[in-house]
């Protein structure tokens, strides 16, 4: 903000497994340097950082979010934009978004739960997006709590360069400086690998450190800021938020070895570096969209480069639009505090701007490239919504638009081979946030129910088709004959109709209809009603009458011939296939593989990734709609997994009949 040089700025978020300590940290940082009146708690609800309703219902943190810290330091005021995320699986796409945006990483780990399936996932985000890192051993003062030991299955995972800076005292009121001239006993030795970890860092140093001369602690700092912007440094800080041990000295470290924004400067899609001096043209992205009660939509910008002000106005270099900025808000949870402008490294809420969504780009010029859109995962989880009150369609399109706008891994669409309105997400708990907070907005119930399968059927054999459609009312009747064959769409060929027709037995001007009809036809199979994929179909002969044959003739005479010839060239279902990548614990490997197979799978690999045992696997998607909820069950809540659409396979023969059944027996009522 004003009068705070860039370089004082430090844009940090926190990452870790749900429950690692995140919020409480964040709470306790927030009550010592003045940011809160008390220091809150998420357990009881008193938390400044988790403060909406569904983070007090659940004591989770659910939402990612900004607050700025600031204290005196020997250079001026310091100013601290920490980003608190969730560590739960259902809200990654809420830490991924304020990971993007972020110079640097603190990843907490419990000092009593150790290393989780959380703090692997923050881990390797971080790895993903090249942002340097700290680690926080947490709890210090928990029952049960092992920091020696989570230090060393750090090490042992993620290498010797995570290295103590903060070691625990005797009692969790107090720790032990290494990066300390003071250092001795355990510290000395963490000392020791400080000094060397900077001097590898610089060759002036380095001759300086082999010759046995002493570095300066300005080189000290100089180098591990150099190699943690490398990732050769990992810092480990112990801390307990209860006692407030640690404190003083994470942010002493924050300041003397993390990044600035001027040490991280971004570029753009294509290339062009972002200048993130105050004096260049402004460049920022939004990485969040909130729906306020009270203001409107905020969109949640990070400046990159330049300055923002307030009352001016900006270009929207994703959308091609100009926008107008009205007051710049500076979020620290229920606070929203006005400011004149913003630098490199700030993110202020911007109020009511008119076409700017997620992943939009913001600039001065409006020939600024956009940056780099922030990617998330695929969703895992569907449901199919409608509202419990008929009438109620339009409310409901509204109300979940304004829920998906604010949380990028929920997808709202409507199935248009189904025709249901599907909401997809990462697992129950973040679908059921989203319908929650509908209904305490927009006074709407909905109805949540497994979505239907999308189908498709198709031919593995060749047959032949024919059909007379001849109907007489009294006046000009109608009259259209069709013969057809049909056979499995060769791979490669985008030629699925053949115009094979010889000596007018089908005039040319009612070709047109036949390719018509056979399309329409094509939407709805013979077997369960759903798309016709991947077939060829030769119209070769016919007849029609000179009064009597019309377009709508033809067009009926060909969909039933397609039908005829579909029943002729042995039709199968075809069910969509999900690739699956499993991430679980050693332990529960057995379980996982086992319901796996059961869920009709097929394995197609594992492997070790960071501790974790890694499944890939192909499964039917109509055996995965409670997968996300079920596999935390079998893994107590240490497993997760990503999905994506593989291809379509022909349904068991099995299973099929039951699907067909059930899909003819639906269609009844409509052909009465």
């Amino acid at each position: 903000m004003k009068n705070i040089p860039v370089d004082n700025v430090r844009n940090i978020v926190l990452l870790g497994h749900s429950g690692s300590g995140k919020t409480s940290l964040l709470d306790a940082l927030l009550f010592r340097l003045g940011g809160n009146d008390r220091k809150g708690q998420p357990d009881n609800g008193t938390s400044a950082a988790d403060w909406t309703e569904e983070e007090k219902d659940r004591k989770m943190t659910v939402w990612s979010k900004p607050f700025e810290l600031r204290r005196n330091g020997s250079a001026g005021v310091e100013r601290f934009v920490v980003l608190d995320t969730p560590g739960y699986a259902d809200f990654v796409g809420q830490m991924i978004c304020a990971a993007a945006i972020a110079d640097a990483a603190l990843v907490a780990v419990d000092a009593v739960a150790g290393m989780q399936v959380g703090t692997v996932r923050a881990w390797r985000l971080c790895e993903q997006l090249k942002l340097p890192r700290g680690i926080l051993i947490t709890g210090l003062d928990r029952d049960n709590a092992n920091p020696a030991a989570v230090l060393a299955a750090i090490q042992s995972t993620w290498g010797a360069r995570c290295v103590p800076v903060t070691l625990p005292g005797a009692d969790a009121a107090a720790v032990i400086r290494a990066d300390s001239a003071a250092a001795s006993g355990e510290a000395d030795a963490a000392r020791a690998r400080l000094i060397e970890t900077a001097a590898e860092t610089d060759d002036a140093l380095l001759e300086k450190y082999l010759g046995g001369e002493s570095l300066s602690e300005d080189d000290i700092a100089a180098g591990l800021r150099r190699a943690m912007l490398s990732g050769s440094f990992v810092p480990v800080f112990a801390v307990c938020a209860r006692t407030d041990a640690g404190l003083p000295e994470l942010l002493d470290g924050l300041v003397r070895y993390f990044p600035t924004p001027l040490d991280r400067p971004r570029t753009a899609a294509d290339g062009t570096p972002v200048d993130p001096a105050p004096s260049a043209p402004f460049v920022g992205h939004v990485w969040r969209t909130i729906s306020d009660p009270f203001a409107g939509q905020l969109s949640l910008c990070r400046v990159f480069g330049g300055t923002l002000r307030a009352e001016g106005e900006v270009a929207n270099v994703t959308q091609g639009t100009k926008e107008r900025i009205g007051t710049l808000l500076v979020l620290n949870g229920r606070k929203q505090d006005q400011a004149a402008e913003a630098h490199a490294g700030d993110i202020v809420a911007l109020a009511k701007l008119k076409s700017t969504r997620f992943n939009d780009t913001l600039a001065a010029a409006p020939t600024q490239p956009p940056l780099p859109p922030i990617t998330v995962p695929n969703p895992v989880m569907a449901y199919a919504v409608a509202p419990k009150t008929q009438g109620d369609d339009d409310k409901l399109m509204a109300g979940l638009q304004r829920v998906a706008e604010e949380d990028p891994t929920l997808r709202l669409e409507r199935n248009p081979d189904t025709h249901q309105l599907i909401l997809s997400g990462m697992g129950d708990t973040q679908i059921n946030v989203a319908v929650e907070k509908m209904r305490r907005h927009n006074r709407l119930e909905v109805v949540l129910s497994p979505p239907k399968i999308a189908y498709r059927e198709t031919v593995t054999g060749r047959g032949e088709g024919h059909y007379k459609h001849k109907k007489q009312t009294g006046g000009r009747g109608q009259y259209a004959e069709v013969y057809l064959r049909l056979q499995p769409l060769p791979p490669g060929d985008p030629e699925w109709f053949v115009d094979a027709i010889v000596g007018g037995a089908i005039p040319g001007n009612f070709i047109p209809a036949v390719q018509k009809g056979l399309a329409e036809a094509m939407s709805a199979g013979p077997l369960a009603g759903a798309p016709v994929v991947n077939v060829k179909v030769t119209v070769y002969d016919g007849s029609y009458h000179e009064v009597d044959s019309s377009e709508i003739a033809f067009k009926i005479a060909s969909a039933r011939a397609l039908k005829e010839a579909m029943m002729n060239s042995k039709p199968v279902l075809l069910e969509p296939i999900m690739k699956l990548r499993v991430i679980v614990p050693e332990q529960c490997m057995g379980d996982v593989t086992g319901d796996l197979n059961q869920r009709r799978g097929r394995i197609l690999g594992m492997d070790t990734e960071d501790g974790m045992q890694v499944v890939t696997a192909e499964v039917p998607q109509a055996e995965l709609f409670q997968y996300s909820s079920q596999l935390r069950s079998m893994t107590g809540g240490r497993g997760t997994f990503e999905m994506e659409f593989s291809r379509f396979e022909i349904v068991p023969s099995n299973i099929a009949q039951r699907v067909i059944a059930e899909a003819q027996k639906a269609r009844q009522p409509e052909e009465e």
